[in-house]
């Protein structure tokens, strides 16, 4: 699929996007809160930024991610009026605290359930309704989440979500059918392996946080995570069905090929973008994101609120 030639704002955000400078992803915006969510499965590490009575954004990132994933967005989003939040999932990074022992009864495996409930919690102990953006697998957990609590959300955006149903990595590029023949904990390696060696050519300063995060980042969490992916629940109808504005945002060269991804917004009623970068444009695409959540947050009924 060829994508028109950007112009306008398009061609602006994108120029600001191609001058990011490599820097240290630890770097939190000045004004950033930071603090710990008391979630069912334990300790979230969580930042908060943007006016107090903004309308509410909440970022969520994918597996072997973490909300530094979405440090670029936040005084975009901040910058036009939002109250934006982002929080590491159970086991990865600064949650690693969290996880299925602490569930009441105590569960064996990070299972989407533990994660599907500590988003609500999340998402119900602040002003409802959100706009949510769910990076990657985590774009599975907000659709899962907009099914069962439809109240709670102002908008839905899947960056870089599985498209597919069931075994998600099927349809993956160049070795979506070796998938079929590795398990979780095979298929958790491989991902790791590639991340820590650099195939996809991050920056010197990303990669060494990248890196450093895998330090606290528990493995079984990332093994589950990739369990869940080979069965991810067939939700399209019901989320086809909700009147809240959706986007799927990809890079063009995402680990999924485009025509998946065009499918998948047919299927889900929602508007596609596509950008010129690979699996992660929160990092490597942020103002050509939030223009465009901005533009899906106007179609919402929930407006920023500002002092």
């Amino acid at each position: 699929m060829l994508a028109p030639p950007p112009s306008g704002w398009q061609a602006e955000a994108a120029a600001l996007d191609h001058a990011i400078p490599d820097f240290d992803w630890r770097t939190l915006p000045e004004g950033t809160e930071q603090d710990l969510f008391d979630a069912p499965s334990g300790p979230l590490a969580r930042i908060s930024f943007g006016p107090e009575h903004g309308a509410r954004v909440v970022l969520i990132p994918g597996a072997t991610g973490s909300k530094e994933d979405f440090v670029l967005m936040l005084p975009l989003l901040a910058a036009a009026g939002y109250r934006v939040e982002a929080f590491d999932l159970a086991g990865q990074y600064e949650s690693y605290r969290a996880g299925p022992w602490r569930l009441r009864p105590p569960r064996a495996r990070y299972d989407t359930g533990l994660f599907l409930d500590d988003l609500v919690a999340v998402l119900d102990s602040g002003r409802a309704p959100a706009h949510v953006l769910g990076y990657s697998f985590a774009g599975t957990l907000a659709q899962l989440a907009l099914v069962s609590r439809p109240a709670l959300f102002a908008s839905l955006t899947l960056l870089s979500s599985p498209p597919e149903p069931g075994q998600a990595f099927r349809g993956i590029k160049r070795i979506g059918p070796l998938s079929a023949y590795t398990n979780a904990h095979q298929g958790a390696a491989l991902m790791l392996w590639g991340i820590r060696n650099n195939l996809n050519r991050v920056p010197p300063g990303r990669l060494a946080f990248v890196r450093e995060r895998f330090r606290l980042t528990r493995r079984d969490s990332v093994d589950d995570i990739i369990a869940e992916m080979m069965r991810t629940p067939d939700v399209r109808d019901a989320v086809a069905a909700s009147t809240v504005p959706k986007l799927v945002a990809v890079g063009a060269h995402d680990l999924w090929p485009i025509e998946l991804h065009e499918r998948s917004a047919r299927e889900l009623g929602a508007r596609l973008t596509v950008y010129e970068t690979g699996h992660s444009p929160c990092e490597t695409a942020p103002h050509q994101l939030v223009r465009d959540l901005l533009e899906l947050y106007a179609g919402s009924a929930a407006p920023p609120q500002v002092d």
